[in-house]
């Protein structure tokens, strides 16, 4: 494990620095972070319990068995227009006028820089970027694309994947879009607290017919076939900021860091994933990097709640939320340091946080930091749990953020209809880089949507001179979603001509006479 961490000698002769580095300065001291709990947690036992007894949680009740069992109502429907009646109904956007549109708006093609610093030939036209960008993201194939297309050349198309299509020109391409639409008013209606941005993340299991480093066998989503899965990360503006392909068999859990630092365009303070990407290590390690973890996890009555106090001492209060057993400090204590090495790994971006975990994971469930981050991610777990039970507006909150994830979802398979799963890579860890950049593509034409329809709503609520119309455009807004594509073309435009109608091949040739 050390071999991926800051090294020990480097940490113990620069502490400090690093610790003002990576913003970390303020949790320096063990016995001030546990002590500062100790309150925190003992005040949230009390309030949820007297809320309860006090007959203030409606939704929290007792079973039989002496389970706790919560619900959440759903949020009360507004009656206003759907949003796509405000959309055009009679034509449909192409997909290549989006993207021309969007990046008339934001360039964001010139992100897309040659792999050669010093290549100096003008730039392929547009029109080519664009194809390449719906070839990996429409999961069409760039042969197939350049033989179906007009005014598109093969080797032309060809050249400009290979030298302009990386990782991190998609990347920064998606970002140039993102930092454009968060300047626009309209996101701004999403976000329910303008204090706080709420994200969410989740995998989507995608099956998969040739080769991939990430496909694997799961005979519950895919049966006798192997596939891969997507994770995807969204905020409450829709704005969908990264994405990776991993392994079917994984769990997500491993990613959520990775996602919730990649860039600084979206700078979540809350998170939500489903039970596959929760643990009570992200729970201990999202805590040092400023924001709230806040999953929706199954069977949630099951989970053990932890306190500072004996449960006798919640027992003889009379309450019905008693932890099951205290936090072991002296494990926490013995190995603050090496946690803080972690998370400055970490936040320092000198190891990816998904690699650390996985290291950490293929370990021993006895090794010292992985227990040592565990028991402090009870306190966190608890604490949320104690939060999650006595507030009905979070759990919505949670169902909500984690409903536009869904969406995000379906959206994508809207857009990757091609399913050509085409490999020009002989390699598995070509391959991979290249399955990469199919997720990151198709998520830059989501986004290119998402901006467009962003813009077209702000053209409409600046033109509307009726006073009662324009406030049901902005119910219909913020009651609906922007992750609505019914009024575009994805899947191109057919030809009939005549020439189009020919029998290409002869097979209805005469036949010649022996």
């Amino acid at each position: 494990m050390d071999d991926y961490l800051i090294s020990k000698t480097d940490w113990q002769n620069n502490r400090a620095e690093y610790l003002e580095r990576a913003k970390l300065t303020e949790f320096a001291n063990c016995k001030t972070v546990l002590d500062s709990f100790k309150l925190t947690l003992d005040e949230q036992y009390q309030k949820t319990n007297q809320n309860f007894k006090a007959g203030k949680n409606p939704y929290l009740s007792v079973r039989k068995d002496s389970t706790v069992h919560v619900k959440t109502p759903m949020q009360e429907e507004v009656e206003c227009l759907p949003l796509k009646a405000f959309f055009p109904a009679r034509k449909y956007i192409p997909m290549v006028e989006v993207l021309a549109t969007v990046n008339q708006a934001t360039k964001f093609l010139d992100e897309f820089e040659h792999w050669q610093p010093k290549y100096r030939r003008e730039k392929p036209a547009a029109k080519t970027f664009f194809a390449g960008i719906i070839g990996y993201g429409c999961d069409i194939g760039h042969r197939k694309l350049a033989q179906i297309s007009n005014q598109i050349n093969e080797n032309e198309l060809e050249n400009v994947v290979r030298w302009y299509f990386s990782l991190q020109n998609v990347q920064a391409a998606n970002d140039r879009i993102l930092q454009f639409t968060s300047q626009l008013d309209l996101p701004k209606i999403y976000q329910a607290k303008q204090e706080k941005l709420h994200t969410s993340s989740d995998g989507q299991k995608r099956e998969t017919e040739g080769e991939s480093l990430n496909a694997n066998y799961s005979f519950k989503y895919f049966g006798q076939n192997k596939g891969s899965s997507t994770v995807g990360f969204i905020d409450a503006r829709n704005f969908m900021w990264y994405s990776t392909v991993i392994s079917s068999a994984e769990r997500e859990a491993a990613y959520v860091i990775d996602g919730l630092m990649h860039n600084n365009v979206v700078k979540s303070d809350i998170h939500s994933t489903d039970t596959h990407g929760y643990s009570e290590v992200i729970f201990g390690s999202t805590y040092f990097f400023g924001l709230e973890f806040a999953p929706r996890i199954k069977g949630l009555h099951k989970q053990h709640l932890y306190a500072f106090k004996p449960r006798k001492h919640y027992e003889e209060q009379e309450f019905v939320l008693l932890p099951t057993s205290c936090i072991r400090e002296s494990i926490i204590e013995n190995d603050w340091d090496d946690i803080l090495r972690f998370i400055a790994t970490i936040q320092l971006k000198i190891t990816s946080a998904s690699q650390l975990f996985r290291r950490l994971n293929s370990y021993s469930k006895q090794h010292s930091l992985y227990q040592a981050l565990k028991e402090f991610g009870k306190i966190t777990k608890s604490l949320f749990i104690l939060k999650y039970y006595d507030d009905c507006t979070l759990r919505q909150a949670i169902e909500a953020q984690l409903n536009k994830i869904e969406s995000s979802n379906k959206f994508s398979k809207a857009v990757s209809f091609g399913h050509s799963n085409e490999f020009l890579q002989s390699e598995k860890e070509e391959q991979e880089i290249a399955e990469t950049l199919l997720t990151t593509c198709r998520r830059l034409i989501k986004n290119a949507i998402i901006c467009w329809n962003y813009l077209y709503l702000s053209r409409e609520l600046a033109a509307e001179k009726n006073e009662v119309r324009k406030e049901k455009l902005l119910e219909a807004i913020e009651n609906g979603s922007v992750i609505t594509w019914a009024h575009f073309n994805l899947h191109g435009e057919f030809d009939f001509s005549d020439e189009k109608m020919q029998d290409s091949v002869g097979l209805l040739s005469p036949k010649k006479s022996p």
